[in-house]
């Protein structure tokens, strides 16, 4: 199964939001595995700083579990500064439909 989403970065904050990522901490890349999450990318649109996300997951239920792990909330927490958050410092997150699927 295919999730894909939008985030949206704060101006600025493209090099770093980048940099963050390719040194993701192992215990993030060990949970997004452990809860179902593969092949999973962040594609960015500069112009609009809109972020485009895609992961295959193996059960929706299991992967939202993810969500309340410590180290998520801790990877939330660290990213909170360079992206637009909700309260809880979770992304503000909207889902996509998906429209159209070629293997």
């Amino acid at each position: 199964m295919y999730k894909a989403f939008k985030m949206k970065l704060y101006p600025g904050m493209e090099q770093e939001y980048e940099k963050r990522h390719n040194e993701l901490w192992q215990e993030m890349k060990d949970m997004i595995h452990e809860y179902g999450g593969s092949n999973y990318s962040i594609f960015l649109d500069p112009e609009t700083l809109t972020l485009f996300g895609t992961i295959e997951i193996v059960d929706e239920q299991k992967w939202s579990e993810s969500a309340d792990t410590a180290i998520n909330r801790k990877w939330w927490d660290f990213m909170k500064d360079v992206m637009e958050t909700n309260p809880d410092n979770s992304p503000v997150s909207k889902d996509l439909n998906l429209v159209f699927h070629l293997d």
